[in-house]
């Protein structure tokens, strides 16, 4: 860029408002497509003509697409430029998104998902290293607020909208929702956001993109389809474990021996609160969906809870979470950031032990009050620890940091999902087994209804201790998801506050 149009960008000034709506309308659009598809599942089946485990398809291609391409967002920020870059995400996620709408068969559904996954992997990382970049240190707590509110929300309020749409329209309408958030995204981005000469002298390691995202790619395909094929009891799973242990494996020595020419910046674990801030959104991320992936079908197929129900009685959650970003913004101004991280984890543990306390019988209040404690807890977590995780971190590395801090996050969620959900369906039969052994004609309670009880009291009967089995498995998934929000408490300690800028300009990088 010459010296005279450098010059021009950096006198003209920067609308961080306009800019901001921006960038949170691509986010919100990405974030909302991860669980938005998940309750019109049923309806693509009977359109497109699939099985049960082909429809699944639908969200599997999303996901790995994904996983996959997220690593690469550093790399072609530099290449492309960041503007250019969301430009060209913006554009080909909306045009996917029609695509998906449009489609006609299975093929072509999972294939314009692929391409949605693909293009959407670096809006979450993009914005909010764009958010960081042109804001001031002061205001960078209100900055990752606002983020905060369009990447945890978004997934939150994904089934209800999802439901809603699928019921009064059709569901194509889940997809064709994106176009207009996607160009008024592409208008504000061509418009707001200053441009920035691109870096044509950086090199791509093709191998340690390979490795990682054949690790990653085949990591997230063997958490999603686990539960459905008996995890290493099929040869499927085995085959993808492997994959993923020797990809990254590979990957690992790769790093090690090319140093600064490797795919992933190594320099990022250097930085302490870096390094301690991704541990923490990878808890975060399991925590948060593994709760939000146990409670519909708890509702729905325990409870009988109709869709639209399910979806009114789980959203306020996301209330939770807005109000405790907005607060949080205006704390991080007068209080230690690890106090209010401290805070957050308590009360979202609070919250995992009044889930605890459920039963097979709940009012609508039940559910909503530790949503909605939990989401405020949550809400109290992400903005501090944004803040605090790229406090020290320089601002070339933003990019590849941000993509990092996104991918753990998306990985913690699939872990998270995989276990809760591996855990629900064998302690529900172990539940029933004990809970079945006391059905006994030696167990005087019993003689009567065994002796002189009907088939379908019988019926009735197993019905009721399978309810009650799966209901204590539920409740040992939130016994255990407490437990962990517990243990990570103590390592608040290894992140220290950080009292000053890292010596390069954080506001305004955008525009160098």
């Amino acid at each position: 860029m010459s010296s005279d149009s450098t010059s021009d960008t950096a006198a003209k000034p920067l609308n961080r408002p306009m800019l901001t709506v921006a960038i949170m309308l691509a986010t919100l659009m990405q974030t909302l497509d991860s669980t938005i598809a998940n309750v019109a599942l049923p309806h693509m089946q009977g359109a497109l003509s699939a099985s049960q485990d082909e429809i699944t398809w639908v969200l599997t291609s999303y996901i790995v697409a994904a996983a996959i391409a997220t690593p690469l967002t550093g790399w072609l920020s530099d290449r492309l430029s960041i503007k250019r870059l969301l430009v060209v995400a913006i554009t080909g996620f909306t045009v996917a998104s029609a695509l998906c709408g449009l489609a006609e068969t299975l093929t072509q559904i999972v294939g314009a998902r692929l391409l949605q996954g693909i293009f959407g992997a670096s809006l979450v990382p993009l914005s909010q290293s764009i958010l960081l970049d042109v804001n001031p240190r002061e205001k960078q707590g209100q900055a990752m607020a606002v983020w905060g509110m369009g990447v945890m929300v978004g997934p939150i309020l994904g089934p209800t909208l999802g439901g809603w749409l699928t019921d009064s329209y059709n569901w194509r309408w889940v997809f064709f929702i994106n176009l207009p958030i996607g160009a008024f995204a592409l208008f504000g981005v061509l418009t707001f956001l200053p441009s920035k000469e691109p870096r044509h002298d950086v090199k791509f390691d093709a191998f340690g993109f390979a490795t990682l995202g054949l690790a990653i790619g085949a990591l997230q395909a063997m958490l999603d389809r686990g539960e459905q094929l008996d995890w290493f009891g099929s040869k499927e799973i085995v085959t993808e474990a492997i994959v993923a242990a020797l990809a990254f494996a590979f990957f690992l020595v790769h790093t090690a021996t090319v140093g600064e020419r490797s795919f992933f910046k190594y320099k990022l674990l250097k930085d302490r609160n870096f390094a301690t801030g991704t541990f923490f959104i990878f808890v975060i991320g399991a925590v948060m969906y593994a709760t939000r992936a146990l409670l519909p079908p708890m509702l729905q197929n325990l409870m009988n809870y109709p869709v639209a129900t399910t979806g009114l009685v789980t959203a306020p959650s996301g209330a939770g979470t807005m109000l405790a970003m907005l607060v949080a913004g205006r704390l991080l101004k007068r209080f230690d950031a690890r106090l209010l991280l401290l805070c957050g984890f308590l009360i979202s543990a609070f919250a995992l032990w009044q889930m605890m306390q459920y039963t097979i019988v709940l009012s609508a209040s039940d559910i909503v009050w530790p949503g909605v404690i939990q989401g405020f807890g949550l809400g109290l977590v992400f903005v501090p620890l944004s803040a605090l995780t790229f406090s020290t971190l320089t601002p070339q590395l933003r990019a590849d940091g941000t993509a990092t801090y996104s991918l753990m996050r998306n990985i913690g969620s699939s872990i998270g999902i995989s276990i809760v959900q591996t855990l629900m369906t064998r302690n529900t039969q172990v539940s029933h087994s004990d809970l079945a052994a006391n059905i006994s004609v030696f167990n005087p309670a019993m003689q009567s209804m065994l002796s002189g009880g009907s088939m379908r009291d019988l019926a009735a009967l197993d019905v009721s201790i399978t309810q009650q089995a799966a209901m204590i498995a539920y409740l040992n998934d939130f016994k255990l998801m407490f437990v962990a929000t517990l243990l990570v408490v103590p390592l608040l300690l290894l992140i220290r506050p950080s009292r000053q800028a890292p010596a390069e300009s954080v506001a305004h990088a955008a525009m160098d």
